[in-house]
């Protein structure tokens, strides 16, 4: 009983104060490894849709185990149900004029987030993206994680791989499903009103902009109505128990944008942190972590508590694959355990501590996800679920990853190291030439 009053004690962000990412009781919970076990939720839940279907995603690649979810959304639009899907313009660059057509004809709405324009990226206001995952079927079923819509095996960097990359989401029914909405549609009716002002249509875009002020309320009585219409449609079949579902968790949705919620993620992050006892693990993508995080997993480490890394190990691109290296070797002189991922490419987004507090979500802990994009995590502070997390990420810890010695780390070759200093250089140039400090 003190394990499980200290668990609900566990902080959140100060943004909690204010109402957003409060822990709450009454969450249905369930791990999800990978494209093709999510893929395969989704589509159950999109093909039960009573009333509506948001999605939003960075990359969707409409191919392979991806594609089911593409049909999936085409048939609900076509019974009757509003479908909706926004893309990131720079993740998804093109929706394939095949499936603009069939959706059109289906009555699929989507819209692109922040299109690039003539200049591209060397606007810097534009390297702000829509990084998050999230799917919201009739405010019953909702997922949120790292996960994008493509192939487990398709890369767009690395191109086909030879094993399913790694990556997490979590399928989540409960209070917080509303706030999970209200933010999609804000996010939704922004867009519009942009997309028709652009077009001239100036009445359209006012009324869409006074949509997306009027959705400031998350309207939980909306939702809860809804939520009662189509329980019986989204109710899992009896004698079908699942022990990966955990019933009755605290849990929390957490935002990054460039508003609201600045810092949230972080802070989650750095309290949990700051107040772990025994163990940190952390799974993460691309982990270039700042000054906060970086002092906040060495000061653990010195006071006891055993802080584990998995890291990427496959080569991308240069800043992604060699600042983090720079920061590899502060960590590693100061106790920190670090491990590259080696079967394949690692994507996943996700933390436990001390079994107490856990977080799946689509931020990785770095500059561009905590200082520019648009994310969201989920977090609970329900041991059963930690648990689950942890114990499989200790398999990958020891089965799938590869030790980081600091001895061999330091003696590699002195060109090595050079661009390994020299890529952090650039990343921290560029972040000062844009105003931020990381």
């Amino acid at each position: 009983m003190a394990a499980m009053r200290e668990a609900d004690d566990w902080p959140l962000p100060a943004a909690a104060n204010a109402g957003a990412g409060v822990l709450r009781p009454g969450h249905r919970l369930r791990l999800l490894e990978g494209g093709r076990a999510l893929f395969a939720a989704m589509v159950q839940a999109i093909d039960r849709a009573c009333h509506f279907v948001h999605v939003e995603t960075y990359i969707f690649v409409f191919a392979n185990q991806a594609l089911r979810v593409a049909e999936a959304l085409e048939r609900a639009a076509r019974r009757g149900v509003e479908v909706r899907l926004v893309v990131d313009a720079v993740g998804t660059p093109e929706v394939p004029a095949e499936w603009q057509v069939r959706f059109a004809a289906a009555g699929v709405q989507w819209r692109h987030y922040a299109p690039l324009g003539r200049l591209g990226l060397l606007i810097p206001s534009r390297w702000r993206r829509l990084h998050r995952k999230l799917c919201v079927v009739d405010g019953v079923v909702g997922y949120c994680g790292g996960i994008n819509l493509i192939d487990d095996c398709d890369d767009v960097v690395l191109g086909r791989l030879a094993t399913p990359r790694l990556d997490y989401a979590v399928e989540v029914s409960g209070p917080l499903l509303a706030e999970m909405q209200a933010t999609m549609e804000r996010l939704w009716w922004r867009l519009t009103a942009v997309q028709r002002a652009q077009s001239r249509a100036f009445g359209a875009a006012w009324q869409a902009w006074q949509a997306a002020r009027a959705r400031r309320d998350p309207g939980l009585r909306r939702w809860w109505r809804a939520w009662l219409r189509a329980r019986g449609a989204h109710r899992p079949e009896e004698g079908t128990a699942d022990t990966a579902v955990v019933v009755g968790a605290r849990a929390a949705v957490l935002w990054r944008d460039n508003v609201r919620h600045r810092h949230d993620i972080e802070h989650a992050y750095l309290r949990a942190i700051a107040r772990a006892r025994r163990e940190v693990v952390i799974a993460n993508a691309y982990f270039i972590p700042g000054r906060r995080l970086r002092q906040a997993l060495a000061q653990a480490a010195a006071r006891g508590v055993r802080v584990r890394l998995l890291v990427q190990g496959k080569y991308e691109r240069f800043l992604q694959y060699h600042a983090p290296r720079a920061v590899h070797v502060w960590l590693l002189r100061r106790g920190v355990e670090i491990r590259v991922y080696a079967p394949s490419s690692l994507h996943a987004k996700v933390a436990v501590v001390d079994e107490n507090w856990a977080t799946v979500g689509s931020t990785n802990l770095d500059p561009i996800s905590l200082l520019l994009a648009r994310e969201a995590n989920i977090v609970t502070t329900d041991r059963r679920f930690a648990r689950q997390l942890r114990a499989r990420l200790d398999h990958l810890l020891r089965e799938a990853g590869t030790p980081l010695a600091l001895d061999a780390f330091q003696q590699r070759p002195w060109h090595e190291r050079l661009r390994d200093w020299a890529a952090f250089a650039v990343m921290r140039a560029v972040l000062f030439l844009t105003g931020h400090r990381y």
